[in-house]
């Protein structure tokens, strides 16, 4: 058996990965957190073989997490990324895995296969640590810095990739987010909605409300409404009011000439 603890700040996908793990005979889901803080305090209690983990977490990321681990007991470690462009150049699979956001089931199978695989040959980690901690800074210097080109969204058994080109908008309910291309099709993302903020161009992509991020290319017209807030259409549609803390950077964006 192999005891995996699953390190991510959303409940959702922390769920999600569960659902998967519990059907796999050789899993035993040993444990939850929500930080990189909390991964090295579990680890300080109890064995763990394989600590899935997201990149970015509060207080603590992925990253600062494994350089903060023991390298004698150091678990192995497969990161959850949605940086896909970088994750499938920089990892060396033979050192370290990852696993794409939304997570497939096969590919996640895949992972465990490795990982017991390593487990049974009993060699030694620490040149994984090194290997570790370089490809996800690399991973994370590039990916923070570059603008997303697609999303990946599941849709059913099979991901698929929208190019943010096409998104029309993105709209947070509770701890889900929907997005809607242009054509006014609609799928859900596993992404926070202030990380992908970050990670969409900033002339092109305007935050309107607290929790609805419109595409520029994408309004069809803005009509003033009481209060200063503005009644946003989009060509798919869709009708937003901005905030009003939000309506100045939507004028400035786009009645700039």
């Amino acid at each position: 058996m192999i005891r995996v603890l699953i390190a991510d700040d959303e409940r959702p996908a922390r769920s999600y990965l569960r659902a998967i793990l519990d059907k796999i005979d050789e899993v035993v889901v040993a444990g939850e957190v929500e930080n990189g803080a909390e991964v090295i305090e579990y680890l300080k209690e109890n064995e763990i073989d394989l600590v899935l983990m997201d990149l970015q977490m509060p207080e603590v990321s992925g990253i600062e997490a494994v350089r903060m681990m023991d390298v004698d007991t150091m678990p192995l470690v497969a990161f959850v990324t949605a940086y896909d462009e970088y994750a499938v150049n920089a990892f060396d699979l033979n050192a370290v895995d990852y696993l794409l956001k939304p997570v497939d089931p096969v590919r996640l199978r895949r992972t465990i296969d490795r990982a017991i695989s390593r487990i049974n040959s009993d060699g030694d980690r620490s040149d994984v640590v090194g290997h570790v901690v370089a490809v996800s800074d690399q991973i994370h210097s590039q990916a923070t810095n570059t603008p997303l080109k697609r999303i990946p969204v599941k849709k059913k058994s099979d991901i698929v990739f929208v190019n943010v080109s096409d998104v029309a908008s993105v709209v947070a309910e509770g701890e889900l987010l929907h997005l809607f291309t242009n054509k006014g099709d609609r799928s859900l993302i596993t992404y926070r909605l202030k990380d992908l903020e970050s990670r969409l161009d900033s002339d092109e992509f305007i935050r309107i409300s607290r929790g609805v991020i419109v595409n520029a290319s994408a309004i069809d017209r803005v009509s003033p409404m009481p209060g200063g807030t503005y009644l946003v259409t989009l060509h798919n549609k869709q009708e937003f009011t901005s905030s009003r803390s939000r309506s100045k950077v939507l004028r400035d964006t786009l009645f700039r000439l």
